[in-house]
Parts: structure tokens; sequence; C-alpha cells
């Protein structure tokens, strides 16, 4: 009877599940699929440990207590600014909590049942490859986000050569553990090989390519997490994490079209793993630079129709999206139109600017993607780049293979009739590569923190 109740509320938990991610696929919907993601979660964890097969509730209650209090600390205390390096963080968690939950339960089965099948051990195999990869491979990623980590591919001799030695080593680990069923020294070996095969996956890659990589690492942890429900004879398990996997692996295959990467690259740690010899920063601006003060902006924006905003990440350090907010809002009072242009990969992550701009409540209809916006700059009057760099470099268009950018698809702003740059510097963007944008004939740099420029122009317009 508990045994059909367990299965029921797994299956309801599963359609959450699944509703949820359908939700998460649109932002007038994404909260409300979070939330159907959220229920569906606590259904099952409150059903599991219902289960009569949990034998103890000591251990339980108390990793309950701290994840508790690390989760609450970390919702309070880490800015959206910082939420790409927590999601490579909570990959990494996911899939080392797959690999040792797989290695606690051979040890288990070892110690009360003597060698475990083959099904078993070929899961638990799986999942403490790809955990232990995940895990290792998201604390790199975090590194290079936090800047602990050298944000430039890291290159070393004969990588390409190493990775598939340890690549091999690891199946061969998982072979021997699948014929020798009773020595559970074959995985914690392979623990520790897919660690540093983990760790050599995600050093060569360059930090401009980090969104594409946390979306990698986020169908491991699914993958590592469906094979661990196959070790424990878990269903739902199985489903969400196959859920968590497949959702990954179709984010990185779009990330990296929208990056112009190949998908093989991004698997084999090519991505971003090249020396860049560009043009230096000063052979690009050469004084041509022309820098404005709030005032002069403020009447080119009075005057103008249309002006489209491109936000990145500069604005969301200063957590400009309010004074955003408010400039659009005095803008369109005055008749002006507004839209926001959104790259796929603005950020650090996925949809980071999205998250940034609904939490000052921004309407939807106002954000255009780039494959819809672009064919409208040659119509717009101002362009105003809030904190982005490498999503509006013109050297993207070149096919120099030195060129970490090269092809990726940008934002056609310096086709609008004048580009307002608001940056705190000439500084390259994560691609370590000047943007001859700054130095363009219709651009004018706005230099100061984002928000306060946002404010000044406000304050400006105010004035007009």
């Amino acid at each position: 009877m508990l045994d059909n109740l367990v299965n029921l509320v797994y299956l309801v938990s599963a359609v959450l599940f699944i509703l949820g991610l359908r939700g998460l696929a649109h932002p007038r919907t994404a909260v409300r699929g979070n939330l159907m993601g959220a229920t569906g979660m606590l259904l099952a964890v409150v059903v599991t440990l219902l289960n009569q097969r949990i034998v103890g509730f000591e251990v339980i209650l108390a990793g309950l207590a701290l994840g508790a209090l690390v989760g609450v600390a970390l919702a309070l205390k880490v800015p959206l600014t910082a939420m790409p390096q927590l999601v490579a963080l909570l990959n990494g968690f996911g899939g080392g909590a797959s690999s040792l939950v797989a290695g606690a339960a051979l040890e288990e089965t070892l110690v009360t049942a003597g060698a475990p099948g083959v099904q078993f051990t070929i899961a638990s195999s799986l999942s403490g490859l790809i955990g232990s990869v995940t895990l290792f491979g998201s604390l790199v990623a975090f590194g290079k986000l936090r800047g602990l980590v050298s944000e430039r591919p890291v290159l070393l001799p004969g990588r390409h050569v190493l990775n598939a030695v340890l690549g091999l080593a690891s199946l061969g680990l998982a072979a021997w553990l699948v014929v020798d069923p009773t020595s559970s020294m074959a995985f914690w070996i392979l623990v520790g090989v897919a660690s540093v095969f983990g760790i050599l996956l995600v050093v060569p890659i360059g930090g401009a390519d980090m969104p594409v990589v946390i979306a990698l690492l986020n169908s491991y942890s699914g993958l590592a997490a469906a094979a661990t429900g196959f070790v424990l004879d878990n269903n739902l398990l199985i489903i969400a994490g196959s859920l968590v996997g497949a959702a990954g692996f179709i984010l990185t295959s779009l990330m990296s079209k929208a990056m112009n990467r190949s998908l093989t690259n991004v698997l084999f740690a090519g991505v971003g793993a090249v020396v860049t010899q560009v043009a230096d920063s000063d052979d690009v601006y050469a004084g041509r630079v022309k820098s404005a003060m709030p005032d002069e902006v403020a009447m080119l924006l009075s005057d103008a129709r249309r002006v489209v905003i491109v936000p990145g990440f500069g604005m969301a350090v200063a957590q400009a999206q309010y004074a955003v907010r408010d400039l659009t809002n005095l803008l369109e009072s005055k008749g002006v139109e507004i839209e926001f242009a959104i790259h796929p990969v603005a950020g650090r992550m996925p949809g980071h600017m999205n998250v940034l701009l609904a939490e000052a409540d921004i309407s939807y209809d106002k954000l255009k993607e780039m494959d819809e916006i672009n064919s409208t700059f040659p119509e717009t009057d101002v362009v105003l780049v809030i904190g982005a760099n490498d999503v509006v470099n013109p050297m993207a268009r070149d096919n120099d293979s030195s060129n970490p950018i090269a092809g990726m698809p940008i934002l056609d702003v310096d086709k609008a009739r004048t580009v307002v740059v608001i940056k705190r510097s000439l500084s390259p963007g994560f691609a370590g590569i000047p943007n001859p944008l700054f130095a363009d004939d219709s651009t004018l740099m706005l230099f100061g923190d984002a928000k306060q420029m946002a404010i000044d122009l406000t304050s400006a317009l105010r004035e007009t």
C-alpha cells in the first residue's frame, strides 16, 4: 500500500517537473513554472522520507537543518550579479552528491547483500564518472567566474592527448567495476581520475564562453542524478535527472549556436582554447574615442524617436536595473519608443539580463531577442549600451582564428545612427580583446558607474 502511494506521488511530482520546465520556457510563466517545480520536489522529498526504507531520521534531519541554513544564507547574501557563480557551484554540488550517494550505496550493498548486479555497477560507474567531472569542472568554472582562476584559457601541452588518456582510463576503471563488482576500490579510483578529468576539461576554456560551460555542466549534473536513480532504483530520480540532463543539453546546443561554437568543441574542451593575438588596444582606439557628459547624452535621448537599450554584465555589477527602469519610464513619458536588445549570452549565464530586468518590473514586451531586433538597428536613433562589451564587438565578424569571438553573432548596434556606451573604462570584456565600436565615428563614451550614469541621465532629462 505504501509503495503504491509513493509511486503515485512520484508520478504527480514528475508531472509537476515537466509542467514547471514548460513554464520556464517563457518569462511570463517562469515564476509559476518555478513554483510548480519546487512543489513537485517538496512532495517528492516528503513522500521519500515517509518511505519505510528510511531507517533513521537523525542524520537526515541534521542534513536538512544544515542545508537549509546554508541555502538561506546564500539566498540572502548572494547578489544577482554573482548568480552565475552560484549556479556553477550548485551544478557541482549536484554532481558530487550523486557520486557520493552511488559510492555509499555500493559500499552498503557489498556489506549487506554481496556482489551487486550488472545494472547496479554500470549505473554506479556512470554516476561516479559524470558526477566527479561535474563537481570539479564546476569548481573550476566557479573559480574563473569569481576571478580566483584566470579567465583566459589555460592551455597545457598535449592537453587533448592527456584528456583522451584520462577518458579511456575512466572507462577502463568502470569496466573493472562491472567485471569485478566486489571491488569498491575501482569505483573510488574512478572518482579520482574523473575529478582530474573534469578540471582539465574546463581549464582550457576562456571566460567569454563560461555561459556555454555552465549549461553543459548543468546537463552533466542531471545525467549523474539519473544514473544514481538507477543505483537506488528510484523512478523519480531517474525522471528528474533525465529532464535536467535533456534540458541542459538542449540549452547547451542553443548557446553554442548563439556563440557560433561547435558542440563537439564544447564537449571536448575546445571552446575558447585559442591564444589571442589580436590588435593592441592602443592601435584600435588610437586617440579616436569620444567621451561625452550626461547632459549631452540627455539631449540626444530627448530628441530621439526610438531608443534601444543593450544591457550587459556591467549593468548587473552596478545593480543599475532600477535606475534604468526610471530612465526608461521618463523617456516613454516624453514619447520615445524604448526597447531592450537581449543577447543570448549577455552577462555570465543564460537569461541573466532577463532576470535583472524582470526584477525591476520592466515589461517583457520590451525585451527583444537578438534575431528579432538586429534588423531594426538601422532605423534606431540612439542605442544605449550599458556595461556590455563582447556581445556588441564588431571584431566578431572577423574570421581570424586567433580571435576568441570570431564568428559569434552579435547585436549590430554599430548600424544605428548614434551609439552611447556607458562603461567605467576601455577595459576589455571576458574575451580580453579591444572593441572597435568604442572608437567608431558614431559612438560616444559615457564613462562611469552604470547606476550613477543612469541616474545622472534621468536628472539631466528632467531639466531639458
